[in-house]
């Protein structure tokens, strides 16, 4: 990170703990909040992203970029999210208006200690005291769904606490209620597109972020597939500090994505970091149909010996052995880029019908940008300009309707592009279309 982003990150976070946390959780209130914060968002991508000028020229306007950074932050769960995704994926997003969006990534306005000690104590009772006496009062960070404390347990162990803002589940439902509400005019103009799908995907997954007992045993289950790897560490969970609305586990310390970046890692360590966190998230869906939705660099931290800790597991999903079949034959039609074979896989998948009109070249166009590097038997690095952004998919998308895409590509989507752009930044070079090959050979 460079002085210019340093600077704007200082400026907001010191904005963002001065401002309110009162969480909106009223439809009516938030969809009114969405709307002015994407039309501001949408301004400054048109004047300049957040630099001072009509040209987009001179330093950063950090009044603005604090503007939208406090409204999406107040907003938490579904805009908060879109934020996080935005400051890393989509390449078109300007240098000031990145670096101000990855603030989000950890910090937005935290809710008051009092608060999350009357969680504690109302959902642990006789327990509240031994976690709350070794807890530092300021967060760490303050997320979408809940915002982490550092605490010392007893025994002396340190761990991380995350607490579940109040009412941010009623927050995320009203959102999703407005969402259907759009999908149904969707589902007028394009009769073929399975938006309710994907609105319902989305909604299940993010209410599930809610549950923390959920992700407890999600992050239980990360950590017993991969017991001793080398490279690939996952906290552990202390499940007598926990409950729904609250999560204890390990504390890792280490750098973060920036500050490991900048401490220019040789390439066998990014290659090898790189390898596991290909294998952690495509590795874990083929072979034990188990999947991390939410590659964004906040999740990591770097630790000494070239490992990487994964943190979050709140957005994670199940999926069937017969739809990873029909996932793998997806693969191999796409490697072999034969038309019929091609078909045949998008039939199966429900993506058209056997005698449906569609455009088979857009939707071969597709499924190649999903695997991009994956295609090509080489040792190979990404290049950021391969990673396809949203405007980029926003410009096909009178033919993308027209396809039946699954609910469960919604974040498939996500994390092939989320994983790239974090593959792309890192440096990291692999033979990702063996890695690939070797996940599905038994499928």
């Amino acid at each position: 990170m460079g002085a210019r982003e340093d600077a704007i990150r200082d400026a907001l976070m010191g904005r963002l703990a001065a401002a309110g946390s009162r969480l909106p959780t009223s439809t009516m209130g938030r969809l009114g909040r969405i709307a002015g914060t994407a039309l501001r968002g949408g301004r400054m991508l048109a004047f300049g992203g957040g630099r001072k000028g009509a040209d987009g020229a001179g330093e950063p306007d950090i009044e603005a970029l604090a503007a939208m950074v406090r409204s999406l932050g107040q907003l938490k769960g579904v805009a908060m999210k879109m934020g996080q995704i935005l400051s890393y994926i989509d390449l078109d997003v300007p240098p000031d208006m990145r670096a101000a969006l990855a603030v989000l990534r950890t910090h937005s306005q935290a809710m008051p200690f009092q608060t999350v000690a009357d969680i504690v104590r109302e959902d642990l009772g006789d327990r509240s005291d031994d976690l709350l006496a070794g807890m530092s009062r300021e967060p760490v960070a303050a997320a979408s769904i809940g915002q982490v404390h550092r605490a010392r347990l007893p025994d002396g162990t340190d761990v991380a606490v995350k607490v579940r803002y109040p009412g941010i589940d009623q927050a995320i439902a009203g959102d999703f209620r407005t969402a259907a509400a759009g999908s149904r005019m969707a589902s007028l103009l394009f009769p073929k597109a399975h938006v309710d799908e994907m609105i319902a995907e989305a909604r299940e997954r993010f209410l599930a972020e809610c549950d923390y007992e959920r992700e407890a045993a999600a992050q239980q289950r990360f950590a017993a597939l991969f017991p001793a790897d080398p490279t690939l560490v996952i906290p552990a969970v202390h499940e007598a500090y926990g409950s729904g609305r609250i999560l204890v586990t390990t504390w890792m310390e280490g750098d973060t994505f920036e500050r490991f970046l900048e401490r220019e890692p040789s390439a066998e360590t990014r290659n090898r970091i790189g390898e596991a966190l290909f294998t952690f998230y495509v590795g874990s869906l083929f072979r034990f149909g188990l999947y991390n939705c939410d590659p964004h660099p906040g999740n990591y931290v770097f630790l000494e010996g070239g490992r990487v800790a994964v943190l979050d597991h709140g957005c994670t999903r199940d999926f069937d052995p017969a739809f990873r079949a029909r996932l793998a034959g997806l693969t191999r039609a796409v490697h072999a880029d034969e038309r019929e074979g091609l078909h045949q896989a998008f039939v199966a998948l429900g993506m058209v019908q056997d005698d449906g009109r569609y455009d088979f070249d857009t939707a071969r166009a597709l499924v190649r940008a999903f695997y991009g590097p994956m295609l090509r038997d080489e040792v190979t690095g990404i290049d950021p300009d391969q990673v396809i952004s949203f405007q980029s998919a926003f410009r096909t998308k009178m033919e993308l309707m027209k396809l039946r895409l699954p609910g469960e590509f919604l974040f498939l989507f996500r994390i092939r592009f989320g994983l790239m752009s974090i593959l792309a930044r890192l440096g990291a070079r692999a033979n990702w279309h063996r890695l690939e090959q070797g996940f599905i050979a038994d499928l």
